[in-house]
C-alpha cells in the first residue's frame, strides 16, 4: 500500500515508522522548518505533497492520504480531497469546528443529551476579567484554535477565580482580534477519555478507555502539557461507549467525518461530563494504542476507507505510555533557544530497541547516531502492556530505564 502523511510536525512518525517495516510504501510532507529533522533518515519527506497526488492515485484503493493535525483549514482540504475521489483519514471541516470552537462543540454535546458544564464564550480578555468580578467561582481557562499550546490553558484552583484572572491578565497582549477563549465551570471529578475509530458512517469497535496525565509534574503541579503518559484499554469499554461517544456517528456521517475522534471527560457521582474533542489521531494516544491492537494500521486503515470493517482486533488489558522529553519541552524552539542533535542510546540488548513498546517522536538519524530533533522536544514513547495496571506500568518503566539521552524528563507516576 501507499501513504502520503501530511502535518506539520511528523506526529505520526512511529506509525509511518511501522508501515514502512511492514513493506508498505510511506512519503511525508512536514509542513514547519523545524520539524524536518523528525525522523530524518527514517522516513522518506517529500517537500510538497501536492506532487505526489499522482503517486498515491496510481495505487487505487491501495492510496490513503493521512492527515495528522486540525491546523490550518486541513479539514476543508480533507473534504475537498474526499470529493476528488482520493482516501483521506483523519478527520473533516466539521471535526476542526468540534475541536476548536470548544463553545460550539459543549452545544453539540447536549443537543445528543449529554450533561455539560457551563462555557461562558469571549473574544476579550476585559469582558473576561468583568464576568469574573461579577461571578467569582473557579473555573477553567481554555482557549479555541490550533494557534494556542496546551500550556497556555489553566485549570484554577482559587474559589474566587482570582488566580483565572491573574493568568487572563498577563496575557492581555498575547492575544489577537480573532482570538477567541472559553471559561468553564470546574468539576470535581476522575478525567477520562473515550476514543474509537469513524470509518465515514460507523464506529469500528471496540472503542478505548484512556486517562491522561497532562501535567509537567506529578500531583498537578507545572505546566499542562499535551501529554506525559497515558494509561488505556480496550477492555470493558463497550457502556461507557455507548453513553457517549457512540451518541456522535449520526453527525460524523451527516458531516463526512473519517478517522480517530475522542472525547474527554470528568466522571464524577453526578454522571459523565463531557469537556472536549480531539478529532485527529491523538499524539501520543494512537503510540500507547498501538501495542493493544492486534490489526495493524495498513489492514486498519484499508478496512476504514473501503468500509465494510466492523471491528478491530485487539489484545485484553491495559497499556501505559510514558512520554520521553528533552528541553525545551514543555515550550518550542521558537521560545526557547534549545539545540537538538543530543545523542539517543538504547540499553537493553540489541534488537530490542525494534519492537511494539519503542515508539519513536522527534528524532531522526545523523551520521548513522539516533539524535534528537524537532520543534517540541518529544523525544519518543515507550509502553508497556499487561493485564493489569501495574504490570503495564512495570513493563513501560523498564523500557524508559534503557532509554539514555542527555537532559532527558520523564514523569515517574504514570
Amino acid at each position: 500500500m501507499r501513504f502520503l502523511g501530511i502535518g506539520d510536525s511528523c506526529d505520526l512518525g512511529s506509525l509511518y515508522r511501522r508501515l514502512i517495516d511492514d513493506g508498505h510504501e510511506v512519503k511525508v510532507h512536514i509542513g514547519n522548518e523545524l520539524c524536518r529533522g523528525t525522523l530524518a533518515g527514517i522516513v522518506p519527506q517529500t517537500p510538497d505533497w501536492h506532487h505526489e497526488l499522482g503517486w498515491v492515485a496510481q495505487a487505487g484503493q491501495d492510496g490513503i492520504i493521512l492527515f495528522e493535525n486540525v491546523a490550518g483549514g486541513r479539514g476543508a482540504l480533507q473534504d475537498h480531497l474526499r470529493g476528488e475521489g482520493y482516501n483521506v483519514i483523519g478527520g473533516s471541516a466539521y471535526g476542526d469546528r468540534l475541536e476548536n470552537d470548544r463553545g460550539y462543540a459543549q452545544e453539540v454535546l447536549a443537543e445528543i443529551g449529554l450533561n455539560i458544564t457551563k462555557t461562558h464564550s469571549f473574544n476579550k480578555i476585559e469582558t473576561a476579567l468583568a464576568f469574573l468580578r461579577h461571578h467569582p467561582s473557579r473555573y477553567v481557562l481554555k482557549f479555541n484554535g490550533p494557534g494556542f499550546a496546551s500550556s497556555d490553558n489553566y485549570v484554577g484552583h482559587l474559589a474566587d477565580g482570582a488566580d483565572v484572572s491573574a493568568m487572563l491578565t498577563s496575557k492581555m497582549n498575547l492575544l489577537t482580534d480573532d482570538s477567541t477563549f472559553i471559561l468553564m465551570d470546574h468539576i470535581d471529578g476522575v478525567e477520562m477519555g473515550v476514543g474509537a475509530y469513524f470509518d465515514g458512517s460507523r464506529f469500528l469497535t471496540p472503542a478505548c478507555l484512556d486517562w491522561e496525565h497532562k501535567n509537567f509534574f506529578p500531583g498537578g503541579m507545572g505546566e499542562l502539557t499535551g501529554e506525559m503518559g497515558t494509561v488505556a484499554t480496550y477492555s470493558r469499554t463497550q457502556k461507557f461507549f455507548d453513553l457517549t461517544l457512540a451518541r456522535m456517528a449520526p453527525l460524523l456521517k451527516a458531516n463526512g467525518y473519517l478517522g480517530y475522534i475522542n472525547i474527554n471527560t470528568i466522571v464524577n457521582a453526578e454522571g459523565i461530563w463531557p469537556l472536549e474533542f480531539t478529532c485527529r489521531f491523538g499524539y501520543p494516544g494512537f503510540a500507547v494504542l498501538e501495542p493493544l491492537q492486534k490489526t495493524g494500521w495498513a489492514a486498519l486503515f484499508g478496512g476504514m476507507v473501503r468500509g465494510g470493517m466492523k471491528r478491530l482486533e485487539v489484545e485484553p488489558g491495559f497499556s501505559v505510555g510514558v512520554v520521553l522529553t528533552t528541553p525545551p519541552f514543555p515550550y518550542t524552539r521558537e521560545d526557547v533557544d534549545e539545540a537538538v542533535g543530543l545523542p539517543v542510546i538504547f540499553t537493553y540488548p540489541a534488537g530490542q530497541a525494534n519492537d511494539r513498546n519503542v515508539h519513536y517522536g522527534e528524532v531522526g538519524l545523523a551520521n548513522g547516531q539516533l539524535v534528537t530533533s524537532g520543534k517540541y522536544g518529544w523525544t519518543m514513547v515507550v509502553t508497556g502492556t499487561g493485564s493489569s495496571v501495574e504490570a503495564a506500568r512495570q513493563q513501560a518503566y523498564e523500557m524508559a530505564d534503557a532509554v539514555f539521552v542527555p537532559k532527558l524528563r520523564y514523569r515517574r507516576d504514570i
